[in-house]
C-alpha cells in the first residue's frame, strides 16, 4: 500500500496546486491514502473550514495541523464538524477538534495524528513523545498503521521522536521549517521517517512569503506584511510504501512543479 503525505500548503497558490496534481499522482501512483498540513492554507497563516472543505473534495483524505491552528478567526468554531481534520494531538485537551483521525481503505485503517514539537515553538503543547506514547496506547487494536507528524522546529527532536517511534508506527514525517531535508530513510525497525517534508507553495520566495518585504525586515527590524509570494509554485510530499502489517517498505520525497 502506499501513502502520500503532503507538505506544509501555502496560501491559494499551494491550495491550488493540490487540487491540480493531487488527483493525478493519486492514479499514476496507485496511491491509497493521501494526507496533507493546510496549517498555512489560507493567506499563509491558518486555516477556515471553506479551505479544509475544498481540499477534501479535490482528493485529500485527511488534513492535519500545526501551532497556527487557531489562527484565522473562528475556525474553533469551525473544526469540530470536520471530521477528517485533527489539530496537533498533544494540545490542551481543552482545544476544540479531534486529536486523530482513522481512515480506512480496503480493511486497513490509518491511524494519522500530529504532534508539536516543544524546543524553540510557540505554542501550548505538553511532551510530544509522551503524548505519542498515550495516544498509541489509548488507541491500540483499533489501526493497522499509522503515520505520525512531528510539527517542530529543531530536527535533534525530530529525529528523537522518530527513533522513540520506530518499529511502532509507519511513518514519523516532520514539518513546519518549510524546508525539504535530504534525510527521507527506514528506520531500523521499518518505520519511513524524514525530517521535514518540505513546503507546498511558491519556492520563489522567503518561506512562502514576498521576497522584499521579508529582507527588508532583516535588514532593519521594521514591521511590514508579508503576502504570500506566487513564482516557481511546487508540490513537496513524501511517498511512503508500506505492507498491510503497517511496517514500512520504502520513502520517497516528491517535489513536482505543473508542467
Amino acid at each position: 500500500m502506499k501513502l502520500l503525505f503532503i507538505g506544509d500548503i501555502v496560501g491559494r497558490p499551494g491550495r491550488d496546486i493540490v487540487a491540480a496534481l493531487g488527483p493525478k499522482v493519486r492514479a499514476e501512483r496507485g496511491i491509497d491514502f493521501v494526507i496533507a498540513n493546510a496549517e498555512n492554507a489560507a493567506a499563509g497563516a491558518g486555516v477556515t473550514g471553506a479551505i479544509c472543505s475544498s481540499l477534501l473534495a479535490a482528493g485529500v483524505d485527511v488534513i492535519t495541523l500545526g501551532d497556527h491552528v487557531w489562527d484565522q478567526k473562528g475556525f474553533e468554531k469551525e473544526i469540530g464538524a470536520l471530521i477528517r481534520v485533527c489539530r496537533p494531538a498533544n494540545l490542551p485537551a481543552t482545544n476544540p477538534g479531534r486529536d486523530h483521525v482513522i481512515v480506512e481503505k480496503d480493511g486497513f485503517r490509518l491511524l494519522v495524528c500530529t504532534l508539536l514539537g516543544r524546543s524553540f515553538m510557540g505554542a501550548k503543547a505538553d511532551c510530544p513523545f509522551l503524548g505519542a506514547d498515550a495516544l498509541l496506547q489509548r488507541l491500540a487494536g483499533k489501526f493497522d498503521g499509522a503515520l505520525v507528524e512531528i510539527h517542530a522546529e529543531a530536527t535533534s527532536e525530530k529525529q528523537a521522536l522518530g527513533w522513540h517511534l520506530d518499529g511502532r508506527v509507519t511513518a514519523v514525517l516532520g514539518t513546519h521549517t518549510h524546508v525539504a531535508t535530504a534525510d527521507a530513510s527506514l528506520l531500523r525497525q521499518q518505520t519511513a521517517f524524514m525530517c521535514d517534508v518540505g513546503m507546498t507553495g511558491p519556492h520563489e520566495s522567503v518561506l512562502g512569503r514576498e521576497i522584499v518585504p521579508v529582507v527588508g525586515r532583516f535588514l532593519d527590524g521594521m514591521p511590514r506584511r508579508f503576502e504570500v509570494a506566487a513564482g516557481d509554485v511546487r508540490l513537496s510530499a513524501a511517498l511512503v510504501d508500506f505492507n498491510p502489517d503497517g511496517r514500512a517498505t520504502g520513502i520517497e520525497w516528491l517535489k513536482l512543479k505543473q508542467t
